[in-house]
């Protein structure tokens, strides 16, 4: 074999192996110095809804990818929380005052309660499946601040001449009026009491098991299922106290966490 002979062997060889590493980068993301340095991808974004037993969720992720096997985040959400005995009813025949037609609404409900969560968490996973673009699984953690928002709940309540409504909330002198359901025309918009929101602070925490499509991909796709809980510094007023109705200060909730994003 001629020297130039070789020379061409040797370049098509070479090139076919830099063909091969090109496309694996493509497709094994991260490509590694070695398990713990050398990630390809440092950071990434993911927006999720997340629905649990007592109401749902919605926030972002803020990512940093440590090692192969390890991501840090921060995440915040928007939800609500809602008393286990929160139920949506109407009359059976929808009866009209002043031309208006009446709503369903929630007997006894006194606040509405949103929340705004903060927190710090990991996940870290265990299955090698990530490398060929299956389903990476592992495990999620995260623990941080909730900020309760309870807004007043509005009834429109029949007016004593019985030509009108009058959109009113519970306290300790329309509380007769407010829990006679006769009287009760339905729900006054959602809008209404945001303008009277006071503040229920408290702590969170989650545990999941964590399934990602393409761990490391471009782009995030997992879904979570896990075990949540807030905790607040005092009974969260929901519903008025009767019939053995009772406010929380703790909820437990189980979870489904669906997020998409991406890395870079």
């Amino acid at each position: 074999m001629t020297s130039q002979n070789m020379k061409n062997h040797i370049y098509l060889l070479f090139s076919v192996f830099f063909s091969i590493a090109v496309q694996g980068q493509e497709t094994f993301q991260p490509k590694q110095v070695d398990e713990n340095t050398g990630i390809i991808y440092n950071q990434e974004f993911a927006v999720g809804v997340r629905t649990h037993t007592h109401g749902w969720a919605a926030g972002v992720n803020f990512g940093s990818l440590k090692t192969y096997y390890l991501t840090k985040y921060l995440h915040f959400e928007f939800g609500e929380l809602k008393h286990a005995k929160e139920v949506r009813q109407s009359f059976d025949t929808p009866s009209a005052l002043n031309g208006r037609i009446s709503k369903a609404f929630k007997y006894g409900k006194q606040n509405s309660l949103l929340v705004l969560r903060g927190g710090i968490g990991a996940k870290r996973y265990f299955s090698e499946k990530a490398k060929h673009k299956g389903v990476a699984v592992g495990i999620s953690y995260e623990c941080g601040a909730t900020l309760g928002l309870l807004k007043p709940y509005y009834l429109e309540l029949r007016a004593p001449d019985g030509q009108f409504t009058i959109s009113t909330k519970y306290s300790e002198s329309t509380a007769d009026r407010f829990l006679d359901i006769w009287q009760i025309h339905g729900a006054s918009g959602w809008t209404k009491g945001f303008t009277e929101i006071s503040l229920l602070p408290g702590i969170n925490g989650k545990f999941a098991v964590h399934f990602d499509w393409g761990a490391y991909d471009e782009y995030v796709k997992s879904l979570e299922a896990g075990i949540m809980v807030d905790v607040f510094t005092r009974k969260a007023p929901i519903m008025v106290e009767l019939d053995n109705v009772e406010n929380n200060q703790v909820f437990l909730n189980l979870f489904l966490h669906l997020q998409f994003g991406k890395r870079w």
